[in-house]
């Protein structure tokens, strides 16, 4: 698809998701995806970026028929979470050849589904990047260099973010228009957002408040700051929902949070011209890639 056809685009969520960390809150219920992603197009949402990596139980096949009954568009991820979320082997069968994985995902699609993967999602670790995230990261570079897809990383409680720069721009020559930071929201250091910003690399502010992170109220000072510094185009926002409680049809503030309570705060401090902007054009430019084997710039 063409990049303007992206659409209100939900950055950083996921419909379904599985890790050992979160027993009995797991997104596998198709049923209660495609209420979510009904609920979100009622909002007038148009597109989910997933960013359910490898291993993670993405529900692959299941995907599009929940993006042709319900209207809006899905992109799918390749990658690898941190090592924690993996039962033991799942990682030591991908040691031989990680970025193989992650092309062969990415340009001819996931397991027998059919479904190609449209970004690469890895992740470092707090305040820092352990062995597996170098590990990773590194077929991510290989991966994204083949491709053109981009790597959405997921910062441990937003930290980390020039660590992760330094490896996969500075040493592995990934570059910085191809990486989206994640979780930049739960750590409000607005000159990190800044330099991180200045070095081209996308910032994904994504998610509600959660009880020991200075989301929701630090959010529309943060992006004010960014956008008044000339980096309004590199900001993305993403509802992240990673449990079975945290849906609206389960009573949690689901996909359509981002697109009722947050956009209208956010539109009252920053204007609806600038909010517009972060939720359509900038995801049409950061998720775009030219794919090589169609020469045509595209999402996925």
């Amino acid at each position: 698809m063409a990049p303007a056809g992206l659409g209100v685009c939900n950055a950083h969520d996921h419909l379904f998701l599985r890790s050992p960390l979160l027993p009995g809150q797991e997104l596998d219920d198709a049923a209660a995806a495609a209420a979510e992603l009904a609920a979100f197009r009622t909002a007038c949402g148009a597109a989910v970026i997933q960013w359910t990596p490898y291993g993670m139980g993405r529900g692959a096949a299941e995907l599009p028929r929940l993006a042709r009954e319900s209207g809006v568009r899905i992109v799918a991820a390749t990658g690898l979470h941190q090592a924690v979320h993996y039962p033991p082997g799942v990682l030591e069968r991908l040691r031989s050849d990680l970025a193989a994985v992650f092309v062969a995902e990415l340009t001819e699609g996931i397991g027998d589904t059919g479904v190609r993967a449209g970004m690469i999602k890895v992740a470092g670790g707090f305040h820092g990047l352990d062995r597996h995230a170098r590990y990773t990261m590194a077929a991510a570079a290989e991966a994204q260099l083949a491709t053109g897809a981009a790597i959405g990383v997921h910062l441990e409680l937003g930290t980390g973010a020039l660590d992760v720069l330094d490896l996969l721009c500075g040493e592995l020559g990934v570059a910085p228009d191809r990486v989206i930071l994640g979780h930049l929201n739960r750590s409000p250091d607005l000159l990190v957002h800044r330099t991180a910003a200045e070095a081209g690399a996308y910032l994904a502010f994504d998610g509600p408040s959660r009880a020991h992170h200075a989301t929701d109220w630090r959010l529309p000072d943060a992006l004010a700051a960014l956008a008044d510094a000339g980096f309004a185009d590199r900001i993305l926002l993403g509802g992240d929902t990673t449990t079975a409680g945290a849906r609206s049809v389960n009573g949690g503030p689901g996909m359509p949070y981002l697109l009722r309570r947050h956009r209208d705060r956010l539109e009252l401090a920053l204007g609806e011209d600038l909010v517009t902007r972060f939720l359509t054009a900038n995801p049409a430019r950061a998720f775009a890639a030219d794919w090589g084997r169609s020469g045509a710039a595209a999402t996925a």
